[in-house]
């Protein structure tokens, strides 16, 4: 018999603590609303020895809630609560780009290219970060579900792929980006490396993943 349980987390939190773990002192600065979910995800920062200094909190939107549903064989099912969240109405001039120059890795996703003002504030961090030098890592983390069509997808997610230094992306993203083409071809992955990209890592679920390089390709 299993059990039913709610456990809060962010999105990033695997990322966000395995930087922690690796003595790298990470710092998140999302705009969360100014109600309890906001405050609870404060707080497991805080505990997880992570910097919450470039948190926001909205006094006038809610927190967005994504809940995860983990399925018998494995796979994740998401059900999105945002309309509008905290996190979408985010402006540039709520950034705190000092600290975003400070930073040696800057990561970051697509879902904050879908809508304005967070768009605007998303490639302004962005740009801040890259043109001071810091190490841009990218998870495309398509949620098709909060786009408004699969084209506005596909663009917004490749109208900043360019930026980045590394890019980790699964078979599924692949296979969409590039239309349906096979996900496991190389030379399919391929066309996703631009000039400028140092690493692009493939999960493959249980089956782990593989990384390409400008010179090799590595299964791990």
């Amino acid at each position: 018999m299993g059990s039913e349980a709610m456990v809060p987390e962010w999105a990033s939190e695997p990322c966000i603590m395995g930087i922690d773990e690796a003595g790298r002192g990470p710092v998140l600065g999302p705009m969360v609303g100014e109600d309890e979910f906001g405050y609870m995800l404060a707080d497991i920062l805080k505990e997880n020895n992570v910097n919450n200094q470039g948190m926001r909190f909205d006094p006038g939107a809610r927190t967005a809630l994504a809940f995860v549903t983990l399925r018998s064989d494995g796979e994740r099912e998401f059900m999105f609560y945002r309309n509008p969240s905290a996190d979408m109405l985010l402006q540039e001039d709520e950034l705190d780009l000092d600290l975003i120059r400070k930073a040696k890795i800057f990561h970051y996703g697509s879902i904050s290219l879908i809508t304005e003002p967070c768009k605007s504030a998303h490639i302004a961090a962005a740009k801040a970060a890259k043109d001071a030098g810091v190490f841009l890592s990218y998870d495309p983390n398509l949620r098709l579900p909060l786009w408004p069509s699969a084209d506005s997808a596909r663009e917004g997610i490749l109208s900043i792929w360019e930026t980045a230094d590394i890019i980790k992306i699964s078979e599924e993203e692949i296979s969409f980006l590039t239309n349906g083409e096979n996900p496991y071809d190389d030379a399919v992955v391929r066309k996703l490396f631009h000039p400028n990209l140092k690493l692009l890592l493939v999960t493959e679920g249980s089956e782990g993943c593989r990384y390409y390089t400008k010179i090799k390709l590595q299964y791990k």
